[in-house]
């Protein structure tokens, strides 16, 4: 059926925020700023990887990097129209609507912990992938290595940021479900070329929200995130 994928996603995701919850509540906040600093190393590490895996190829005279240009102006491109939607913004209001619905007022980290792991869950090529395989194919297989990946992540981010990381289940549903959709309108748009490059910027956002995890908020993330479709229609350049 389709759209499995997404529903095992979501599923995995709460588990993950309930156990972490669970674990965290256990912990002094000394061992929980120790852990989101862990956290934010190691998300630091994912998105430098995923960078150079799509930057660096091996040629016969060595290492040759690519995409800098497609990078350096998908990203600037892309601050423009998000701070102009000022996505962070309305990404916050709706964290705070959550945390009023959900009667966590007393959480000060609630809208904190909600929107930079919806943006860790969200960001990446396997979401898109995944999501237009199981509309398709009906082939949940990538969504469900993903939904592994992001019961990990979620409990630790859990454990050290709070209650508000499990309620990225809601962003991840919505937009891996839209993707389901409208998968067979999609697929035609995702070349290898505009998943390459989809996937580069992405590690490279993913790798912003690692330095906000470490060095506390320095970079708007969500207002950022224009730069993923600008890198995917940047490959139908002539």
């Amino acid at each position: 059926m389709a759209g499995t994928g997404t529903l095992i996603n979501v599923a995995a995701i709460v588990i993950g925020g309930l156990g972490g919850l669970l674990f965290g509540s256990r912990l002094k906040k000394r061992y929980q700023d120790t852990l989101m600093a862990a956290n934010g190393i190691c998300v630091l590490f994912l998105g430098i990887a995923g960078a150079m895996e799509k930057m660096l190829k091996v040629t016969a005279d060595g290492l040759k990097s690519s995409g800098t240009m497609m990078m350096i102006g998908s990203l600037a491109a892309g601050a423009l129209i998000g701070e102009w939607m000022n996505i962070e913004l309305r990404m916050e209001q709706f964290g705070e609507w959550l945390k009023v619905k959900t009667g966590s007022g007393g959480d000060a980290g609630f809208v904190d912990g909600f929107v930079t792991a919806s943006l860790t869950v969200c960001i990446g090529a396997m979401a898109v992938v995944g999501s237009i395989r199981d509309g398709i194919l009906g082939d949940y297989s990538v969504l469900a290595a993903k939904a592994v990946l992001d019961l990990i992540i979620i409990l630790v981010m859990t454990a050290s940021m709070g209650k508000g990381c499990i309620f990225s289940a809601i962003p991840v549903g919505l937009f891996q479900g839209s993707i389901t959709l409208l998968s067979r309108f999609i697929q035609p748009l995702m070349t290898e070329a505009a998943l390459d490059n989809l996937s580069l910027v992405g590690s490279v956002l993913i790798f912003c929200v690692g330095l906000n995890l470490v060095w506390g908020k320095k970079v708007k993330v969500a207002n950022l995130l224009p730069s993923i479709v600008i890198a995917a229609a940047w490959a139908f350049l002539p």
